[in-house]
């Protein structure tokens, strides 16, 4: 199809290209537009080689020194045919517009076409050709010979054609004067957008914030525009490169908007538009969606339309807040008018009313420039306004504060006298609520006293009973062997044969030999209970240390037998006790009292085990070990447990599960008071149903003791 439609088209192409006639290039004519010497051609297919092309496109002139063909699908021609009439031999075929796609060049000596170079926005790194990133091709054109030049170009973007031939020499001005230009132009808006984020780390105003990235957003914009870009800074990312202009457009008409809406304050001073700007940005989102769901010149058009019409709007905006008194508003409309000025100088050129020339594609760099020093006047402006009113808050500030001294000498001259009846009344309270709580610790003294001599006097009454049970059959087999021993004693050696028999008989009746095995046993019976006596007393003894006020060095493991021994009676009516004590230092501590915390616990968790509701026997598990500068005595029970609300609440004083009447909370309260004497701390872990487990953990040494042991060593 396109082979029948190239002939079809022959004639007229042929036609085409034998009206076309050399114009003679001279020295004056480089560095000049060469749109009125361009000739185009429109590809619909975009499938038309060069040679194709010609064989004898139907070329038409263009008329005009920049020519724009606004946004075309077509595979866009365009040719020339020179003569050299100049000395030189090389030269630079430049396209000084960064925004296309695709551009190839070619050079056609006898009708034998060369591509000189292929590059584009959307051609990746790996296919370009040229060692120059810039759409700069090099030609060669003897002196004297002619050469047609052919270029062919693609975009989804508007098409701007600033075509010259350039010498060596003249590219390299060119580019100095412009670098330099884009240098100046960069180092403005860096030194703006540095200040300024100086002055947000130091105010902490999101309107610096959003001033800050407005800047790097409008350089980055007018970076990709003038080339620097998609030629340098971001050429291997052919993505970015062909969707840059769009997109940093559109942010950065985002981010002008939202630090107009910051810096002018429209919810206070426009809030109606205020809340319509809300609807730009989702319609920005939108244009950028378009252009990545392959609509690339409807999102164009749409950016184009949508930039000057966000720009319009927040013109309105400060407009309107001028009108209602903003003084920020006032420095924003300024600078907005000048940038929008320079928008309109951009756009006009892009649609051929202005020409297309140094003043018209750096309007938009110099209007952003001048833009960002004047809105950075205004962010100056709004420091001085910041500090104003803070002086004039502090001056508020200082006057309430005298204001507030006076009242408060005032009234303390009246809360003085009052202060010192309810301090009288209050040493009167503190003074009832000790005799109170000494009144209630006794009474928890009285009652571990009560459950204590119980358990003594019955621990007690059992040797007693034992011995006192054993005094008759004692009574009776010592009467049995003095009988006979008084018989033998009174036997005369005359009548020894008579009696002796009779004294044999008697003993015989009497079991005598019994009666002394018997008696060994009441001995040694007596011998038992009287110890086990003398081992409860000493018990006793151990576990109230009445006598011992001051710190010691005790074995706590001869603590927990002690206070075991007082508690015999009722844990062996309750639980099994199961003993796995470990090998401990010595601790220095008050043992009278570490043994009343020891009996505390013990005591809850025979009462623990008691309320249990299955009625069997529990089991109680004491367990003493080293962990590191310290000794940890643990005691465990298999009763009911406790919930977390309880735990959280056990060592508070007069706290109790107990009914009323059977205790008074006092218990582990004091436990705990005495562990943190000690410089020690005591924990309890427990769930419902699995029981409840007490740890107490003891320093060896005390605070002093340790610190006086240090010295020593030192």
């Amino acid at each position: 199809m396109k082979t029948l439609l190239a002939f079809l088209l022959l004639p007229g192409m042929a036609l085409g290209a034998e009206r076309t006639t050399a114009w003679p290039l001279q020295v004056g004519d480089l560095g000049v537009h060469l749109g009125e010497r361009l000739e185009v051609f429109h590809d619909p297919s975009s499938a038309l080689s060069v040679n194709e092309v010609l064989a004898g496109a139907s070329f038409k002139p263009l008329g005009s020194p920049v020519p724009n063909l606004g946004l075309t699908r077509d595979a866009v021609w365009l040719r020339t045919r020179v003569r050299n009439n100049t000395d030189l031999e090389r030269f630079h075929l430049c396209i000084d517009y960064a925004d296309l796609d695709r551009v190839a060049a070619f050079i056609v000596h006898d009708d034998v076409a060369v591509q000189v170079g292929s590059k584009g926005q959307s051609v990746p790194a790996s296919e370009r050709t040229g060692s120059d990133p810039e759409f700069v091709f090099p030609v060669r054109i003897a002196p004297g010979s002619e050469a047609t030049l052919l270029i062919r170009l693609m975009s989804n973007k508007q098409i701007q054609l600033p075509v010259l031939i350039r010498s060596a020499d003249g590219l390299i001005a060119v580019r100095s004067g412009r670098n330099l230009t884009i240098g100046i132009y960069a180092g403005v808006m860096l030194v703006l957008a540095l200040y300024n984020l100086f002055l947000l780390l130091s105010i902490r105003d999101r309107s610096y914030l959003f001033y800050v990235l407005y800047l790097v957003a409008v350089l980055a914009t007018q970076l990709a525009f003038l080339g620097v870009g998609p030629f340098y800074l971001w050429a291997g990312n052919t993505w970015w490169s062909s969707h840059s202009t769009l997109i940093l457009t559109l942010i950065t008409a985002t981010l002008g908007m939202e630090f107009a809406r910051n810096f002018i304050d429209t919810r206070r001073f426009a809030p109606g538009m205020h809340r319509i700007s809300v609807v730009f940005y989702i319609v920005f989102a939108l244009c950028i969606l378009a252009q990545q769901s392959g609509m690339p010149r409807v999102a164009y058009q749409a950016a184009q339309g949508l930039s000057g019409l966000s720009a319009i709007f927040t013109l309105s905006m400060a407009v309107v807040a001028v009108r209602r008194g903003s003084r920020q508003a006032f420095f924003f409309l300024l600078a907005w008018a000048v940038f929008l000025s320079a928008v309109v100088v951009f756009v006009l050129k892009d649609v051929g009313i202005l020409p297309y020339n140094e003043i018209t594609i750096l309007a938009m760099p110099v209007g952003s420039a001048i833009e960002g020093v004047l809105l950075s006047f205004g962010l100056a402006d709004r420091i001085n306004i910041l500090r104003r009113e803070k002086e004039r808050s502090q001056a508020e500030a200082l006057s309430m504060a005298q204001e507030n001294e006076r009242i408060i000498r005032e009234q303390n001259v009246m809360l003085e006298s009052k202060v010192q009846e309810r301090t009288k009344e209050l040493q009167e309270s503190n003074d009832h609520l000790k005799r109170t709580q000494s009144q209630l610790v006794n009474a928890e003294k009285m009652a571990s006293l009560g459950q204590l001599t119980a358990g003594i006097a019955h621990e007690i009454n059992n040797p007693v009973n034992f011995i006192t049970s054993n005094i008759p059959p004692l009574r009776r087999d010592l009467a049995d062997v003095l009988e006979v021993l008084n018989g033998y004693r009174a036997v005369d050696a005359a009548q020894a044969t008579t009696s002796l028999p009779a004294l044999r008989e008697r003993e015989a009746e009497l079991d005598i030999d019994g009666s002394i095995v018997e008696l060994g046993e009441i001995l040694r019976s007596i011998e038992e209970g009287a110890g086990r006596t003398a081992e409860i007393v000493r018990g006793l003894r151990n576990f109230s240390r009445l006598d011992e006020d001051d710190l010691k060095l005790a074995d706590l493991n001869e603590g927990l037998q002690s206070t075991l021994t007082v508690l015999a009676n009722q844990l062996k009516d309750h639980a099994e006790l199961q003993l796995e004590l470990g090998q401990l230092p010595a601790v220095e501590c008050h043992p009278g009292k570490l043994n009343q915390v020891f009996m505390n616990i013990l005591n809850n968790a025979i009462q623990a085990i008691a309320s249990r509701k299955d009625l069997r026997r529990g089991t109680i598990t004491v367990r003493s070990a080293t962990v590191g500068d310290a000794v940890r005595i643990s005691i465990a029970d298999d009763g009911p447990g406790m919930t977390e609300a309880v735990m959280a609440k056990v060592f508070e004083p007069f706290f109790t599960t107990k009914d009323v009447g059977e205790g008074t909370g006092l218990g582990l309260s004091i436990a705990y008071s005495i562990v943190e004497k000690h410089g020690g701390r005591i924990t309890v872990e427990s769930l419902p149903g699995a029981g409840a487990t007490f740890h107490v953990t003891l320093p060896q040494r005390q605070p002093h003791q340790r610190h006086e042991h240090q010295e020593q060593r030192a």
